[in-house]
């Protein structure tokens, strides 16, 4: 079943506003403690991955940012040459065993195959490769309110992500947990984030808002892919920020 990703206009809004700056402390810090220093490495964000790529750039050969043709896509890096590919997260755009690691923010949630999707990850990735995904916590309250992108698509539980995981050939291994404080835009419960934060990784990590997983690209077992054409065209359209056209006029006949 297709899940609607969110918009692009609404997830920068929603990292441009106090409580998403608060939510990429959070998963940024965890993020860290999973992945540090990738010298000389090839990454792709996956999905929108934007505000927690910065942190990486500087020390890879390259970066790119593939965004979902569903969601929409922006220009990353800001004044610079852009990075940004518009993508199907089933057919992305690279050669086999061309990049070092992926980090999907925003995406697993939304994709209509979770496992072709898996399935295209490994294939891009080279041998010993990393893969680090964020996805909502089906247990945690930020799956439940819907005025955060962590409340769209389809959550997951630790179990479920390990199994696709090990069923498309992955091997986990360190994994985190972030936004143990609640959704709200309350300066009162944002001024207690870091106390929450810290609490909760302690005592209750299966409540947390999002499961942070890394893996490895599993090599020693082959994965079966059926040839098939290409189910996805991509039809231009002119609108702003990437907001899909409601109405696309056929051409004329000469």
């Amino acid at each position: 079943m297709l899940r609607m990703h969110t918009d692009i206009v609404d997830l920068r809004q929603f990292y441009h506003s106090e409580l998403g700056r608060m939510a990429e402390q959070a998963v940024s810090m965890a993020l860290s403690s999973v992945w540090a220093r990738m010298p000389e490495e090839r990454l792709v964000g996956l999905g929108y991955a934007v505000p927690y790529l910065e942190r990486f750039r500087a020390d890879t050969e390259r970066t790119f940012a593939f965004m979902p043709a569903g969601q929409g896509a922006v220009n990353w890096p800001v004044a610079e040459l852009s990075s940004t590919a518009l993508v199907f997260d089933e057919e992305l755009p690279l050669p086999d065993a061309s990049i070092d690691r992926v980090l999907m923010v925003h995406a697993l949630e939304f994709a209509e195959s979770p496992r072709e999707t898996m399935k295209e990850i490994w294939r891009v990735l080279a041998p010993g490769g990393r893969l680090v995904i964020v996805v909502p916590n089906r247990r945690g309250v930020w799956a439940r309110m819907e005025h955060t992108p962590f409340g769209s698509g389809r959550p997951y539980s630790r179990g479920q992500l390990t199994a696709l995981l090990r069923e498309t050939n992955f091997t986990p291994g360190a994994s985190s947990e972030a936004l143990f404080f609640p959704p709200s835009r309350r300066k009162m419960i944002l001024r207690l984030r870091h106390g929450l934060e810290r609490f909760g990784r302690s005592v209750w990590p299966v409540f947390s808002g999002v499961i942070i997983v890394e893996a490895q690209k599993r090599l020693y077992q082959g994965l079966p892919v059926a040839a098939r054409a290409s189910r996805r065209v991509f039809v231009p359209v002119l609108a702003p920020h990437g907001v899909p056209s409601t109405r696309i006029r056929a051409p004329e006949a000469p």
